[in-house]
């Protein structure tokens, strides 16, 4: 029993977060279009190794090229596990949420060494309701799963955080770099403001810095260089063209834009909820936070000139704001029992259990968001192409292939895929293919099984509950009507 009890105080909230993280995969196993890369990547580590030829990446490059460096990391812990999976023969499924949840426990195992930190400089109670207040945000925790670019970067920053508060400022310029090197170049927003800081408060000599920046550098470049020219099969520094698309050609902004404030009134909200209001508070109440938070937000502002916005591009604000949080949440629990503060503490439970309510909706939102991923493992369940003599071709269009679909999607021979792209709607009655996963309702040629529903919007009404999920149908399974269906079964239809 100490034993356990000691296991528990050492590893038990590393447990409750690992938990929460655990049943976000498993309950949403699929992916979306910003993770395929890494997803892919994976996959073929996992399944084809040394065979190039037969990776994604070389068929479908996308808009600019990534580095491969945290897809042999997380291939490499999942491998055990796939090798496991593969044995007992489950469908490849299973290796993804192995290597989505190998990916949790890094990213975990980097928030866990921040943890500690703050818990030597803060206090126990602090780490505590940081841990609550992380448990009690969706998207923090459901992203740590999720093999983006944006994630991998965190890793590091979680690091350069833990050192951050440890006083060892030059390992934390060092993680940084690293990160925005390797996986992220937009790292370099919060890498600046952090350095400035280090440089104006004497916690670093310029020169010192300059040549631990300039070793570490050197050694990123040219891990990267050396790795993905390899794997691309040409000589390229993955996150230089990245920088050079999103920041000096400004292309990132063809996949849409936001307002300059969006960050501040949409994207923090939704992601800190109640601990938003709260990292504001921490920095008034305690006058180490300041220090802390100045730079972060300084990498939001910074980051808000650029048009296109979306969430996961600030998450490695998120463990910093809730530090901040968290030490005004403990500063409020102290002194509850004054009257001014007992309001105030009343308001912050509200809070909480009303973050636990939002957190709930959001995950129901995002659980019925891979519409594309059912489908097709609905067409698996309900066709039997053992029966079936020859090939069973599935195409699927650039909307399925965006909204839940993987190569870990795929199952064995007679099945095949097909994810050609342009392919004009009223060509498809000219090709062969036996199945569409796609996003219309009727093609020519074909007959129409079932559609799949996913999440469209949310609705307010009277009554219980006063939030409505509302669905409608996305992605339409099609069967070609030249392929007799040997079963002869009696499909419900669109």
């Amino acid at each position: 029993m100490p034993k356990m009890t000691k296991f528990l105080q050492s590893y038990g909230y590393d447990l409750i977060l690992g938990a929460i993280a655990a049943i976000y995969v498993v309950m949403s196993p699929y992916t979306k279009v910003e993770e395929s890369f890494n997803v892919q990547s994976m996959h073929d580590i996992l399944y084809h190794r040394h065979r190039l030829d037969s990776y994604d990446h070389l068929e479908f490059p996308g808009v600019v090229p990534r580095t491969f460096i945290g897809a042999f990391i997380v291939s490499f812990f999942a491998s055990p596990l796939v090798s496991f999976i593969t044995w007992l023969g489950f469908p490849k499924i299973y290796s993804l949420v192995a290597a989505r949840l190998v990916l949790g426990c890094i990213i975990l195992s980097t928030l866990r060494f921040f943890r500690i930190q703050i818990r030597k400089k803060f206090g126990p109670q602090v780490e505590s309701f940081f841990v609550l207040l992380t448990s009690l945000q969706f998207h923090f925790l459901f992203y740590c799963t999720r093999p983006l670019p944006n994630i991998l970067a965190l890793g590091l920053v979680n690091l350069a955080y833990g050192h951050w508060l440890k006083g060892n400022f030059y390992s934390a310029l060092s993680f940084l770099i690293f990160s925005t090197i390797i996986f992220r170049c937009d790292v370099m927003l919060l890498l600046g403001p952090i350095g400035l800081e280090f440089l104006l408060t004497r916690s670093i000599s310029f020169w010192k810095a300059l040549k631990y920046c300039v070793g570490t550098a050197v050694v990123a470049v040219g891990l990267t260089i050396s790795v993905d020219s390899i794997m691309w099969k040409k000589f390229v520094w993955p996150e230089f063209e990245v920088f050079w698309f999103n920041s000096i050609l400004n292309r990132s902004s063809d996949w849409g834009t936001h307002s300059i404030h969006w960050y501040f009134t949409s994207a923090l909200p939704r992601s800190l909820l109640v601990a938003y209001p709260l990292s504001l508070l921490g920095t008034v109440l305690d006058r180490r936070v300041p220090f802390l938070i100045l730079p972060v937000l300084s990498f939001v502002i910074l980051y808000s000139k650029l048009p296109h916005k979306e969430l996961r591009f600030i998450i490695s604000s998120v463990p910093m704001l809730n530090l901040s949080a968290a030490v005004a949440a403990s500063r409020i629990y102290n002194n509850r029992k004054k009257t001014i503060w007992k309001l105030v503490n009343t308001v912050m439970l509200a809070l909480f259990v009303i973050s636990a309510g939002c957190t709930i909706v959001t995950f129901m939102a995002s659980y019925n968001n891979y519409p594309s991923g059912y489908a097709l493992k609905r067409l698996h369940q309900i066709s039997h192409p053992a029966n079936v003599v020859g090939e069973e071709w599935v195409h699927i269009d650039t909307f399925g292939a965006m909204n839940g679909i993987s190569r870990f999607c795929e199952e064995a021979f007679p099945w095949r895929y097909s994810k050609e792209e342009e392919v004009v709607v009223e060509e498809l009655r000219n090709r062969n293919f036996t199945y569409l996963v796609n996003e219309h309702p009727s093609v020519d040629g074909y007959k129409c099984l079932f559609s799949e529903e996913g999440f469209d919007r949310l609705e307010l009404r009277r009554g219980f509950p006063p939030i409505v999920l509302v669905k409608r149908a996305k992605v339409y399974v099609h069967r070609n009507r030249k392929k007799e269906d040997h079963l002869q079964k009696k499909w419900p239809g669109c």
